[in-house]
């Protein structure tokens, strides 16, 4: 008797939790293996493996997903930074499991205006004692775009002496723009440090006012606003070059903005 071949994959839909806030109509018409396939990387033990990316790269204009599985060896350092700034949608999937003494860094911005859709979805997996793990993403929206950031740790019983932290914040330039939240906490260990932090709201208006005493005229005002605003994504890098290239690679997207 020959075997039944097995089903295709799923094709994800809104009612799935990591897609609720995601495109339907890409979705409807998305590549399945867009959707299903991981690049996979490994950090030896003790090793620093640094990755920072601008989206798009060379996909002005065209949705896209990209998928990363990685996992850090005992005491080694995964950094990760990604500027956001492509659309109609798009998405950037981050899924990191650590070992004992592993760190996890993640800077992570949306930027973008009209009806873009960006979003950042990790899952952090403290598979082992003493890990941590920070991640502070930041979205600047306009016209009807969204930012979005579905955020996941996971601690398993033995994963003691664990220290998480994640926060998200969001900036709208104008009414129409929105941004989403959903931070996740599933511990199962007990002496643990997790705390997650979210806010959204528009540009702050006495900040301005102050700059606007000071002789700073408001339209370079509130691209400074803007700027130290994204800053705070790129903390974590430690390649000062690098944190400089994101952090410009962000504020050319924020030209589209009407300030």
């Amino acid at each position: 008797m020959s075997e039944l071949a097995s089903p295709p994959p799923a094709r994800p839909t809104n009612r799935d939790e990591d897609w609720r806030y995601a495109d339907s109509g890409f979705l409807a018409q998305a590549d399945l293996t867009d959707l299903t396939e991981w690049a996979d990387l490994r950090v030896a033990p003790g090793e620093t493996v640094r990755d920072y990316r601008v989206l798009p790269r060379d996909a002005e204009g065209e949705s896209l997903v990209e998928r990363v599985r990685v996992h850090v060896g005992k005491g080694g350092r995964f950094e990760l930074a990604v500027v956001n700034a492509a659309g109609p949608y798009a998405r950037f999937e981050a899924e990191v499991t650590l070992a004992e003494g592993a760190h996890f860094e993640f800077g992570g911005v949306t930027i973008g205006g009209d009806a873009k859709v960006q979003e950042f979805v990790t899952r952090v997996i403290h598979a082992e004692p003493e890990a941590t793990s920070q991640q502070v993403v930041r979205a600047v929206q306009w016209g009807r775009a969204t930012g979005n950031f579905l955020g996941r740790v996971e601690v398993v019983r033995d994963a003691q002496k664990t220290d998480a932290g994640q926060n998200f914040r969001a900036i709208l330039l104008e009414k129409g723009a929105s941004a989403n939240a959903k931070p996740e906490l599933e511990i199962y260990a007990d002496d643990v440090k997790c705390a997650h932090g979210t806010a959204i709201g528009a540009l702050d208006q006495q900040a301005g006012f102050y700059m606007a005493s000071r002789g700073i005229p408001p339209e370079v005002a509130r691209k400074l606003l803007v700027r130290a605003f994204i800053a705070d994504a790129f903390e974590g890098v430690s390649d000062e070059t690098e944190q400089t290239r994101l952090l410009d690679m962000a504020l050319f997207a924020l030209e589209e903005a009407a300030l």
